[in-house]
């Protein structure tokens, strides 16, 4: 004999089943569909991202009590709720491509919305895992009244908690859309972007293309920079989500979760950087090699590798204090200014300034890239743009100068005197000028005389030094603990 009250047993069995519904997703046999793709269910993904048995799922029954009596659809194509990743919480909206292809019906909508108002309300960083087909076809024969809906609100969510999407699938549309607004953006191997599928450009331009010529995830890392990292397979997507999260504070205005404590934090030589670095400027070296001597060990992740190589934008630990580091690439074109690297460099300047990590500028370049093609491709207003995101940018700025820094490419890197830096460093070796001495003067119909002036001048950080454009002159070995003096200062704003 039951225990409950009368018609209560009822009522759990139903809810009892309704639950189970949502959690089968499309059924075992689009489940294994979907592993057989090679793609983990929405609810693999979501374990994979937060910390065991945290995730709290919200609207699981929506989709499964259509008006019309239509079919039952479990969580119409969408599993969503809050989590944990580190023992923070997140926020977390998931397409289910098992139901629907992951398409957007309205209770899907009004979820996306819930969540994404949730994140907004709670100031909870947001995670989206995309692989779906976007607004469902049939939506225009129904009514539906609940605005904002999910787009505006991710819009509105931007620099005030951490967004990242992960592109696990093939996303169009609407979820596609929606993607844009992150601050980090991963795409799996095999996974695709667009605004339309390969139906909708056929049926309107007459162009057949495969979804990956319209937007795979080489193509968006490389050449669009729509996406900033590739992951080899979703598990490596997963892991660099927790980790940029790790390094990054709950909301804006937050404090930096700092590990100062830690035993990769100490203080330590880096004797090192001279067996990397060559005093001579038109020698080549790889940046990434000096950054790896520099941060704390193991903590260096690097932001959209793939696109913009002439500069490194990456995350890390200095001292145990997450930063923001932004570095000429002398191994590729001199490490000059490009339009693609002041693109990557613009957003993620932005992004350390929304969430108060402090920017580390390493300078080694020749300037703005010159010649027809940079120009055409509109190189000056893109490194205008680095320059006014390095000057809006209002938190704790180092900036090192490790060999040569000429013309704008001086100032879009933030080394203008006394230009709020915590600490202007400069090793002996560097050169400053508007224009190198080497061309630049042939090209300024320089006499002998004012072009052994130039070269004079640009021999070394005495110059400048001398006319207090850098606070210290150091040797290499010295770099990495001077830089901890200057983050372990107590940043008071101005």
């Amino acid at each position: 004999m039951s225990t409950y009250p009368q018609g209560w047993e009822a009522l759990l069995n139903q809810l009892q089943e309704r639950t189970a519904l949502a959690e089968a997703m499309g059924g075992d046999v689009k489940v294994q569909r979907q592993h057989e793709r090679g793609r983990l269910t929405a609810r693999e993904r979501i374990a994979g991202l937060c910390d065991d048995d945290s995730f709290n799922e919200y609207g699981a029954l929506a989709g499964g009590n259509h008006p019309a009596g239509e079919e039952p659809l479990a969580g119409d194509g969408l599993v969503g709720g809050t989590g944990q990743i580190d023992g923070r919480s997140v926020v977390i909206v998931a397409e289910d491509f098992t139901v629907k292809g992951g398409s957007i019906g309205h209770p899907n909508a009004a979820k996306r919305t819930r969540l994404v108002r949730l994140a907004l309300e709670q100031q909870l960083p947001l995670v989206l895992m995309l692989d779906g087909a976007g607004e469902r076809a049939d939506n225009q024969s129904e009514r539906y009244p609940n605005t904002p809906n999910d787009l505006q609100l991710v819009a509105d969510l931007q620099g005030q908690v951490p967004v990242v999407t992960l592109v696990l699938g093939t996303s169009a549309g609407h979820g596609a859309l929606t993607g844009m607004f992150a601050d980090l953006i991963i795409m799996a191997e095999g996974s695709a972007l667009f605004s339309a599928g390969p139906p909708l450009v056929r049926a309107a331009l007459g162009i057949e293309a495969t979804p990956q010529e319209l937007g795979g995830a080489a193509m968006h890392t490389q050449q669009s920079g729509i996406a900033h990292n590739l992951g080899h397979t979703e598990e490596d997507c997963i892991a660099m989500a927790r980790y940029f999260l790790s390094l990054l504070p709950q909301k804006s205005g937050d404090p930096l979760p700092q590990q100062r404590d830690h035993p990769t934090a100490a203080k330590r030589s880096v004797d090192s950087l001279m067996a990397i670095i060559p005093p001579q400027a038109s020698l080549p070296y790889d940046m990434r090699e000096v950054l790896t001597e520099l941060v704390d060990s193991q903590s260096l992740f690097e932001l959209q590798p793939a696109y913009g190589d002439t500069l490194i934008t990456a995350l890390a630990r200095i001292g145990g204090v997450p930063c923001m580091l932004i570095a000429n690439q002398p191994a590729a074109q001199a490490g000059a200014i490009t339009l693609e690297g002041a693109i990557k460099a613009c957003h993620f300047i932005q992004v350390a300034d929304n969430f108060g990590l402090p920017l580390i500028s390493l300078l080694d370049n020749p300037g703005v890239m010159p010649g027809p093609v940079a120009e055409k491709s509109g190189v000056l207003k893109a490194a205008a743009k680095m320059f006014l995101a390095q000057r809006r940018y209002r938190g704790q700025k180092i900036v090192v100068t490790l060999r040569k820094a000429f013309g704008f490419g001086s100032s879009v890197m933030g080394m203008n005197p006394w230009d709020g830096q915590v600490v202007s460093l400069a090793l002996p070796c560097t050169n400053l000028g508007g224009i190198p001495a080497i061309g630049g003067a042939e090209a300024a119909h320089a006499s002998k005389e004012e072009t052994a002036q130039l070269q004079h001048l640009q021999s070394g950080a005495w110059v400048a030094a001398d006319a207090m454009a850098f606070d210290k002159v150091i040797a290499p070995g010295e770099l990495r603990n001077e830089m901890i003096s200057a983050l372990y200062l107590q940043s008071s704003g101005f």
